[in-house]
């Protein structure tokens, strides 16, 4: 016990005393301190006594579609931290093919007497589905926030990272590096982020480029799923109309696309440069470390549990869309034009 009671000291950078203290429920200690001796003994893994275990103030649903995707884990992952800070259950829900749908998943939640729910990457962000539900779910009293993906027919808060931005990041950076036939690899079209990475995108290369918006989008844009694979087919289409360099909507689609690369011997970054979306866990740790946009993924999460609880506690977020910048992350991915002089 004493050992312990030292090991948690020094991690909290408090006497044992003071740890003994708070171990016993003793009055006398500043909440900080005892802010510190609790994350002290979650840290070095021991269980909180129950008589500090703080009841909970509620569930919070959380909707994903996969977990395969890296990027749906860590945000996951930042969502669950900031509600359980707040003293909210997190409980994840993940739809599967051919499993539990949706409107399955947010039904379970609703039934089970959530607080609220936070949906990511929903139908919210598909075009062609029914936002009825949405409002019924409003109707029902249940406070929502939408992740990634924005319907002006749905009167909720989104959260959302800016997808015009990411790809102008990856085109300006490809341009600066002497490549002038540059292609785009993403998912379905009827995806609201999927749509804005192409203005994006036809923008940026009708501006730094002078092509026709046209001919950008009919040559140079590739629609596949959001997957190695997918990633591996675009890429390889997009290598076939002569593309040196290849933007991907995900990193997962980016890893396919090198695997493209390779499969028809060329190098990369030498013959063809490959750019991802996400920043991803243990991306920068490929071969070659990817270059990526990075998607602001602690803000993001952190904002739509705000969202939400401010939801949840009667002072409702306004009809908008906060919107997030990404980051460029430059590695070893990217590089000069096969045959061509760097831009200064």
């Amino acid at each position: 016990m004493t050992a312990r009671l030292a090991d948690i000291a020094a991690q909290a950078g408090v006497s044992e005393a003071t740890v003994s203290r708070v171990l016993n429920g003793k009055p006398g200690v500043a909440a900080a301190t005892r802010q510190s001796v609790l994350a002290a003994l979650d840290v070095l893994g021991y269980e909180r006594p129950v008589r500090l275990r703080q009841r909970s103030a509620g569930l919070v649903g959380l909707i994903t579609p996969e977990l395969e995707n890296p990027i749906f884990p860590a945000l996951a992952q930042v969502i669950g931290q900031a509600l359980t800070r707040q003293g909210y259950t997190p409980v994840l829900a993940t739809q599967t093919p051919g499993g539990s749908t949706e409107d399955e998943l947010t039904e379970m939640l609703v039934d089970r007497g959530v607080s609220g729910i936070i949906f990511v990457s929903g139908l919210h962000a598909d075009t062609t589905a029914d936002m009825g539900r949405y409002d019924q779910l409003r109707a029902q009293g249940v406070p929502f926030v939408l992740v990634d993906g924005f319907s002006p027919k749905v009167r909720a808060p989104f959260i959302s990272p800016d997808d015009r931005a990411a790809t102008r990041l990856a085109v300006t950076h490809l341009v600066s590096l002497g490549h002038t036939r540059i292609g785009l690899a993403l998912g379905p079209k009827r995806f609201v982020p999927v749509q804005r990475k192409i203005e994006g995108f036809v923008r940026t290369m009708r501006d730094q480029l002078a092509l026709p918006p046209d001919a950008i989008e009919s040559e140079l844009v590739e629609h596949s799923l959001y997957t190695l694979e997918g990633g591996q087919a675009a890429a390889s289409a997009l290598l076939d109309r002569g593309c040196t360099a290849v933007v991907c909507a995900s990193d997962m689609m980016a890893l396919g696309a090198i695997r493209a690369a390779r499969q028809r011997g060329l190098e990369v970054p030498d013959d063809v440069s490959v750019v991802g979306f996400d920043d991803s866990p243990l991306i920068a740790f490929t071969d070659p470390p990817l270059t990526t946009v990075r998607k602001p993924v602690p803000a993001m999460g952190q904002a739509a549990v705000r969202t939400l609880l401010e939801e949840i506690g009667g002072t409702p977020a306004p009809h908008s869309e906060f919107v997030f910048l990404p980051e460029l992350v430059v590695r070893g991915s990217t590089a000069s034009a096969p045959g061509g002089r760097t831009r200064p």
